[in-house]
């Protein structure tokens, strides 16, 4: 026989999960967007433009909302409440860890790319967006894992 337990979330949290989820998900959608966008450009200056501003537009807005709202549920739950000496769960840290850490990449990625479209008037700069598009694409492998401890638990 099998048991089925459920974890109850007191109804004034889920808002701030929403926030944070829904941050997480125009962030990754960005990144991807953007990311392909680079890939399929080709050297084509419009492209590449669109790519950067996709990641501008997109992945940062959702980067800051995602963090507001991960802020917001930390609180809500009480986790700031606990003890210094409290060992928080492996999935908070790996979560705390990709989103500090993928904020800096994306800013980096930012200013690198934009850079590149600057100088993408005088015909140079596709590979500062190249680059762009790898720090993208390895913050898109960073926050599928962040997912996967956020859904998981992982311990």
């Amino acid at each position: 026989m099998s048991a089925v337990f459920a974890a109850v979330r007191a109804e004034e949290q889920n808002f701030p999960l929403f926030v944070h989820v829904l941050g997480a998900t125009i962030l990754v959608g960005g990144l991807l967007t953007a990311a392909t966008i680079l890939a399929l450009a080709r050297g084509d200056a419009r492209s590449l433009r669109v790519g950067y501003w996709t990641l501008l537009a997109m992945s940062f807005p959702g980067w800051i909302i995602m963090r507001v709202g991960a802020q917001w549920i930390y609180s809500e739950q009480g986790w700031d409440d606990l003890p210094d000496d409290f060992e928080e769960p492996a999935w908070l840290g790996i979560g705390y860890f990709a989103a500090d850490l993928g904020g800096l990449i994306l800013l980096v990625s930012l200013i690198v790319g934009g850079i590149g479209v600057y100088r993408l008037r005088a015909d140079k700069g596709s590979g500062l967006l190249r680059a762009t598009m790898i720090l993208s694409l390895i913050l898109l492998a960073a926050y599928v894992v962040a997912a996967w401890a956020m859904s998981g638990k992982p311990n």
